[in-house]
């Protein structure tokens, strides 16, 4: 987290999404603690070993760009998850407010599934509030997990006060929001840092 917010160290892209890949692993192993396992027996070239395996994988879904590299994390630990994906942006209108629009979903069905949605940063929460809305308009979920890095109170608020039924996981709440909906002191633009300024 450290290495997350030093805007020195944000000047290398690589390193930057290694540490919210980094940050998505520790996310899936806390994660997993609240999953339900199976005593399944292997055999190795000495004997039987009973080991506890998942019942089921999760889905992972993120919120495309900036949630890749942590949405990367979580999938080197589910390594057989199936995967979502969203594109949601920002649209400004008049006097520089902002609506969030939903361009596609591309997912496999989860229907009776545990889904793990994750975005480096829960700024007003609209956007995933949205996210999560159309994947549980489209789908009867089983379970839902929300992942973020840093979220503003503001926005952590709105989720809970939104989806209520959510488990939420965050790796820091920062107290305040600029006008134009960016975390303080949050740490940037996370899609900027990890793949290069947009236009």
């Amino acid at each position: 987290m450290a290495e997350l917010r030093d805007a020195d160290i944000q000047q290398d892209s690589m390193r930057f999404r290694r540490n919210l890949e980094r940050l998505g692993e520790i996310f899936a192993y806390e994660i997993s603690k609240g999953f339900n396992y199976t005593n399944t027996d292997f055999e190795t070239p000495l004997g039987t070993s009973t080991v506890q395996v998942f019942n089921e994988f999760p889905v992972l879904a993120t919120i495309l760009r900036a949630g890749l590299p942590l949405h990367q994390g979580l999938l080197n630990y589910f390594d057989k998850a199936d995967s979502a994906f969203i594109s949601a942006y920002r649209r400004t209108t008049k006097g520089s407010k902002f609506i969030v629009e939903i361009e596609y979903v591309s997912s496999p069905p989860l229907i009776d599934k545990t889904v793990i949605i994750s975005d480096p940063m829960l700024a007003t929460g609209e956007s995933m509030v949205l996210c999560c809305k159309e994947l549980t308009r489209q789908f009867r979920i089983k379970d839902l997990h929300i992942v973020a890095v840093i979220a503003s109170k503001v926005g952590l608020a709105h989720v809970k006060a939104n989806l209520p039924n959510a488990h939420i996981w965050i790796g820091a709440v920062d107290e305040e929001l600029t006008t134009r909906s960016y975390i303080v002191p949050g740490l940037g633009d996370a899609g900027d840092l990890a793949y290069g300024a947009k236009e």
